[in-house]
């Protein structure tokens, strides 16, 4: 029943005795589907050797097998592949550093339990650095992953209907990179800006039109386990130009207004709205400025941030809503132990009996 099964420690609680399963952050844990989380990305932490081929057997983030006779070279354990991603999760949902997320870990038994740990345990679940080898692993497919499960698990909660992700409001931004900001001479300021052109979030500096279609498409491998897909989009017009590289989308802009439909204008209206969401993900989930070296962790972290925008949204929909831990388990449980007799009492009754509940 509960993410991390364990046995029974005489000297120490669990977790689950410890916290209020009603917390929002409990819920999402249960709704999450780690293990087909997991699945999605171990491959990527295979070890391989000198000449490329892959080596089963050896990983270096979640559980091994367990090898008998031999002894092991690792100077550390293993940290297992639920809490590195849960760490990801965490990070960027609650707005915390690399240092800042693992410290913390060791502090709150909520954050222990989204990781899967049965006993609450007082220490760091790994170096700060070990976050950063496992993003480079994880790559541009596993973060995209990450990102796909959260729409999943609001699709599974029924928070949003099929319908809505056919349509996709569009917008860009620019993140700037953490560069001092030199004020003793106008050679230092002219380099500077040089330097920002060629380090923003968009390498090679295009035109912001052209990066619809790459959006559209990703939008598409996002949705893929949902089975939708993007037949519209709503643009400003600077994407006008883009209808003869995305043929079967819709693209509604400004420009065609006498041409929409009243469904058109309303969401039309609603494009105004990702204005709000991208100062969010600027001030609360560390999109504002870049600290990144290489472009490889730009495009990571612009995925991750929108990982922890929707897990953010996922715990105020939950507490709204107040989604229960057991759910549909619970219930179906509680349904199997009423007689025939109160189950005829149940149907008779003008509440639904599925939604019946006592306490």
């Amino acid at each position: 029943m509960f993410a991390c099964p364990a046995t029974d420690d005489f000297f120490r609680s669990r977790i689950d005795h410890m916290i209020d399963l009603r917390h929002p952050l409990a819920v999402l844990s249960s709704r999450m589907p780690w293990q087909q989380i997991e699945a999605s990305v171990a491959h990527l932490f295979v070890r391989k050797a000198r000449a490329g081929v892959a080596m089963p057997d050896l990983y270096l983030f979640g559980e091994a097998p367990v090898a008998i006779g031999r002894k092991s070279n690792a100077d550390r354990p293993r940290v297992a592949l639920r809490i590195m991603i849960a760490l990801l999760y965490l990070k960027h949902a609650f707005n915390e550093s690399d240092e800042g997320v693992v410290e913390r870990w060791g502090e709150t038994p909520t954050w222990q339990f989204f990781s899967g740990q049965a006993y609450f345990e007082h220490r760091r679940p790994c170096d700060a650095s070990t976050l950063v080898k496992f993003r480079q692993l994880l790559g541009d497919e596993g973060v995209e992953e990450l990102l796909a499960q959260t729409v999943n698990v609001a699709m599974a909660l029924k928070l949003i209907q099929p319908q809505e992700l056919e349509q996709v409001l569009v917008d860009s931004t620019v993140q700037h990179k953490a560069i001092a900001h030199p004020t003793d001479s106008k050679l230092l300021e002219t380099a500077r800006v040089k330097l920002i052109e060629v380090t923003q979030a968009f390498h090679g500096n295009p035109q912001r039109g052209h990066s619809l279609a790459p959006q559209m498409e990703k939008s598409a491998i996002l949705m893929q386990y949902t089975g939708s897909k993007p037949s519209s989009a709503v643009v400003y017009l600077g994407y006008r130009g883009e209808v003869a590289d995305n043929t079967d989308v819709s693209i509604v802009h400004r420009s065609k207004s006498k041409r929409l439909t009243q469904e058109e204008r309303e969401l039309r209206k609603r494009r105004q709205a990702i204005g709000s969401i991208i100062g969010h993900l600027k001030e609360g989930h560390r999109m504002g400025r870049s600290y990144m070296k290489v472009e490889i962790g730009d495009r990571l972290h612009a995925v991750l941030y929108a990982a922890g925008y929707n897990n953010r949204w996922l715990l105020r929909i939950i507490a709204r809503k107040s989604i229960a831990f057991f759910g549909s388990l619970f219930l179906c449980m509680y349904w199997s132990l009423v007689s025939p007799a109160q189950k005829r009492l149940l149907e008779q009754s003008p509440v639904d009996g599925r939604f019946c509940c006592v306490v």
